[in-house]
C-alpha cells in the first residue's frame, strides 16, 4: 500500500513548479489530492502550465488528482475550496501552501528605494496573505482529524539576506507563519512546516535559457538546478513521516531532507541544499 493511501491533500498553486511537482508526488503516494490555479486548461504567454496538465502527470503515474480553479486573493474562493472538500471528503489531512502571486514584476537588482511598492502587494496579498487565508479556512477542517500537517514552501539559506527586500520580507513572513502555528497546533498533533528548495527548472526558468526538460543538460547555468519533483519528493516524504510532528515549526532545506530520507531528483542525482 502506498504511505499516504487515504489520506486527502490540497497543494494550493499547483498549475506549474513546484505545486505541480508537489501534487505529482503526493498522487503517486497514494493521496487523493486538490489542486488549485487560476489557469485550468488555458495557457498564458506570460505563465505556462494549467491545472489540467497537471492532473494528466498525476493520472499518468496512477494518482488521483482534483483539479479547483480558485483565485487565493479572493477569500470567498479559498473558503470553497475548503467547503468542496468538507462535503466530498470529510477529511483534509494534507495542506501545502505554495500559492505565489508575488512575482508579477520583475525581480530585478536596483536598490529598495529604486523599486515599486507594487512589490509589496504582489508579494504579501498574492503571496503571504493568501497562504494565511488557505491556513484561515482549513485550519477548522484539519483540527477534525487526530494528526495533520501543514507544509509552507518559501526561500531560506541560514538566514541569509536573499537580496531583494521585498522577497526577503516575504518569505521570512512565511517561516515565521509556519513557526506560529507550530505553537497554536501543537495540542493538536498538526505539524507545521516551512520547505525551501533550491533553483528550481520550472517552466519559467527554462523558458527564460530558452530551453525545455529535455535539453537543460546543455545549459551551462542550469548545471546545478533541481526539477520541481525534488521538492515533491521532500514534501511526500515528510507527510508520510509518523514521527514528523518532531520537525513541527522548522524551517527545512529540501537537499538535507534528501539525505534524511534518502530520496534523489528525477535525474538520479542527489542535490545538495542550495546556497547563496
Amino acid at each position: 500500500m502506498a504511505p499516504l493511501t487515504e489520506k486527502v491533500a490540497l497543494v494550493t498553486g499547483g498549475s506549474r513548479g513546484a505545486g505541480r511537482g508537489i501534487a505529482v508526488e503526493l498522487a503517486k503516494a497514494g493521496a487523493t489530492v486538490y489542486v488549485t490555479g487560476r489557469s485550468l486548461d488555458q495557457n498564458s504567454p506570460d505563465q505556462p502550465g494549467t491545472l489540467n496538465e497537471t492532473i494528466s502527470l498525476m493520472t499518468a503515474t496512477g494518482g488521483k488528482g482534483i483539479p479547483v480553479q480558485c483565485d487565493h486573493t479572493r477569500d470567498a474562493d479559498t473558503e470553497a475550496v475548503i467547503e468542496r472538500i468538507h462535503r466530498e471528503q470529510g477529511r483534509l489531512d494534507i495542506l501545502v501552501n505554495n500559492v505565489w502571486g508575488g512575482n508579477q514584476l520583475p525581480i530585478t537588482s536596483e536598490p529598495f528605494w529604486e523599486q515599486s511598492l507594487q512589490h509589496w502587494d504582489h508579494m504579501f496579498t498574492a503571496g503571504v496573505r493568501a497562504q494565511l487565508a488557505a491556513n484561515h479556512f482549513a485550519i477548522p477542517l484539519l483540527r477534525e482529524g487526530t494528526s495533520g500537517i501543514i507544509i509552507h514552501t518559501t526561500f531560506w539559506d541560514q538566514d541569509k539576506y536573499i537580496g531583494h527586500l521585498y522577497y526577503d520580507l516575504a518569505k521570512n513572513a512565511l517561516i515565521r507563519m509556519a513557526y506560529g502555528l507550530s505553537i497554536e497546533l501543537k495540542a493538536d498533533g498538526i505539524a507545521v512546516l516551512a520547505v525551501s528548495p533550491g533553483w528550481m527548472r520550472t517552466e519559467l526558468v527554462l523558458k527564460a535559457f530558452q530551453t525545455d526538460e529535455e535539453h537543460w543538460q546543455e545549459v551551462e547555468a542550469l548545471k546545478n538546478t533541481e526539477s520541481p519533483y525534488y521538492i515533491g519528493r521532500a514534501v511526500a516524504a515528510l507527510c508520510a513521516d509518523s514521527d514528523v510532528i518532531e520537525k513541527s515549526g522548522q524551517v527545512l532545506r529540501v537537499g538535507d531532507l534528501a539525505k534524511e530520507y534518502g530520496f534523489t531528483d528525477i535525474d538520479g542525482r542527489s542535490i545538495p541544499p542550495f546556497t547563496i
